[in-house]
């Protein structure tokens, strides 16, 4: 049995079909590392359509995304902002309405020439544009290193009185508000005088006319004597 020999650089152990190539350079630049997960899904969307001849008139129209998941509108004016500021995309061809699409193409690809471009579109292309903008997302940092700096003024630092060259101001309120002879409330209270009939350290407590002495409670004597009849006799002779 004949046995089938693989041709020198083909992959045999891929599915069969086309595929999309996505160099290296693109995946692991600064530019797309930077990207929102949005516009990296766009970008795979649009290098999809890639045949060999038609960069420069891939679409990013909803009536074509729609088929493939995409919902919002807004999600793909976003995201394709986005391509285009990274220099990922460039636009050949600005769409308007009711039925004209724009037209895009990659910018790791050669641009196919066509027919249907607008003014300047095709001398403005850049290729690989997205590499350059690995310096503009790179940290900033002299070449030299960075060096820790001392927040400290050059002359140095000086303890200086915070009193003012001249000495303190003294303020001006004007006369105080407290009497000459000085505030009533800081005056002792007055002693109360005595009767004179009443000395000193012999005080008699006075009663007072709503108070009265509590006193046994005696039962009355009665005025009637009960005698006893020695014998019977008148009825006069009880009493």
């Amino acid at each position: 049995m004949a046995r089938k020999h693989k041709a020198k650089g083909q992959d045999g152990g891929r599915l069969a079909g086309g595929f999309m190539a996505l160099p290296w350079v693109v995946i692991d630049s600064a530019a797309f590392q930077n990207l929102s997960h949005p516009a990296k899904a766009l970008l795979i969307e649009v290098d999809r359509q890639y045949v060999r001849d038609n960069n420069g008139r891939l679409l990013a129209s909803r009536a074509y995304l729609e088929k493939r998941g995409w919902k919002s509108q807004d999600v793909i004016t976003r995201a394709m902002r986005e391509l285009i500021a990274a220099k990922f995309i460039h636009q050949t061809v600005q769409g308007c309405r009711p039925n004209k699409a724009s037209w895009y193409a990659v910018t790791w690809r050669t641009l196919d020439r066509m027919q249907g471009f607008d003014a300047g579109a095709a001398e403005s292309f850049e290729r690989g544009g997205f590499i350059s903008m690995q310096i503009k997302n790179a940290p900033l940092r002299p070449s030299h290193g960075a060096t820790g700096l001392s927040i400290a003024p050059p002359d140095g630092v000086e303890g200086k009185s915070a009193a003012p060259p001249d000495g303190a101001i003294r303020g001006d309120f004007g006369p105080l508000s407290t009497p000459p002879d000085g505030h009533h409330l800081d005056k002792p209270s007055p002693v109360p005088e005595l009767n004179g009939n009443q000395e000193q350290g012999n005080c008699q407590r006075k009663t007072k006319p709503n108070d009265r002495t509590k006193t046994e409670h005696r039962p009355k004597k009665s005025h009637r004597t009960f005698l006893t009849p020695k014998s019977k006799g008148h009825p006069s002779d009880y009493f």
